[in-house]
């Protein structure tokens, strides 16, 4: 069963499993312009993220960038 999720960019329905290369989003477009807005500093951290409190899925999700 494939898990639904909307794109964090264009709020469009995607897949989130392995068949979507571009997960959490939707598409290479939407993918590239979530990272032009880190590359432009659009996105921050409104505090330094403690290793101890993010769950496993977080972890994997933080070593991959």
């Amino acid at each position: 069963m494939k898990k639904i999720i909307h794109c964090p960019v264009c709020t469009n329905q995607t897949n989130i499993d392995t068949s979507n290369p571009y997960r959490p989003f939707c598409s290479e477009r939407c993918q590239l312009i979530d990272l032009g807005q880190w590359i432009e500093e659009s996105y921050s951290f409104s505090e330094p993220v403690d290793s101890d409190t993010l769950d496993i899925e977080d972890q994997n999700s933080l070593s991959r960038h």
